[in-house]
């Protein structure tokens, strides 16, 4: 099976400072993939070169095969891979269902069918449970529930590799219990890669883990293995035995 990305030795300099280094990544179709390392670890770095939003020092990034190392983070959204901020970033002074409907109208030949756009829109906001919040601004929402506007607006993208950075952040406990249940569903028919510092959700839900640690990868393993990884426990998870 052609893995969906990979990335070879993949690197970004920001002055001296070598936030990525040398990263050598694979993603397979369908997997969960949770990405996690203490602050400054070149986390959200490492996607934003993945997503296009930042252009590497070196490397090379291919998605199902293809090189789109040089390409614009727009061109890689059509290709199949979206992107949820880690700080949030929806239209404040418009719906929730006009923020959907944006991205939505993207995916459509045709995109000024009314029934079309709200048919898109309300299977997004529906599965991430703000169908009942549709009109309201999305400045209006609460922290959280802006958090689960940007993964209702990947949705709307129809992806093939939906990224996603600190989703829980903000989130009730009762709303993390259903966004585990949502990451689930869309793993059914994409690929998902999840930067996450809540770890009782990386461990529910990852199939394998990526760890890491000044901008490399310390640890890669089932989450049993993170677990019990001496490494691991000393940068990140708490002091090893």
């Amino acid at each position: 099976m052609t893995p969906l990305l990979t990335t070879k030795g993949l690197s970004r300099n920001f002055g001296g400072l070598r936030a990525v280094d040398n990263v050598d990544f694979t993603l397979m179709p369908g997997e969960i993939r949770a990405v996690i390392g203490p602050n400054g670890a070149g986390k959200t770095t490492f996607v934003s070169l993945v997503s296009g939003r930042i252009q590497p020092s070196s490397g090379a990034i291919l998605f199902d095969g293809a090189d789109i190392t040089g390409l614009p983070a727009y061109v890689r959204v059509r290709q199949g891979i979206a992107y949820t901020f880690q700080i949030t970033s929806v239209f404040a002074n418009l719906s929730a269902y006009d923020n959907v409907a944006l991205p939505v109208q993207r995916t459509l030949s045709d995109g000024r069918s009314k029934g079309a756009v709200r048919a898109g829109v309300m299977s997004a906001l529906e599965r991430t449970g703000l169908a009942g919040r549709a009109h309201m601004p999305a400045g209006q929402l609460s922290y959280g529930h802006q958090r689960l506007l940007e993964v209702a607006m990947g949705l709307a993208l129809k992806p093939r590799l939906l990224i996603l950075d600190e989703p829980t952040q903000g989130l009730a406990d009762s709303e993390i219990d259903n966004f585990i249940e949502l990451v689930r569903d869309i793993a059914k028919n994409a690929t998902v890669l999840l930067i996450e510092h809540n770890m009782p959700v990386v461990m529910q839900l990852a199939d394998r883990i990526t760890v890491f640690n000044a901008g490399r990868i310390l640890a890669e393993g089932t989450p049993e293995a993170i677990r019990d990884n001496a490494a691991v426990q000393d940068a990140y998870l708490g002091t090893a035995p």
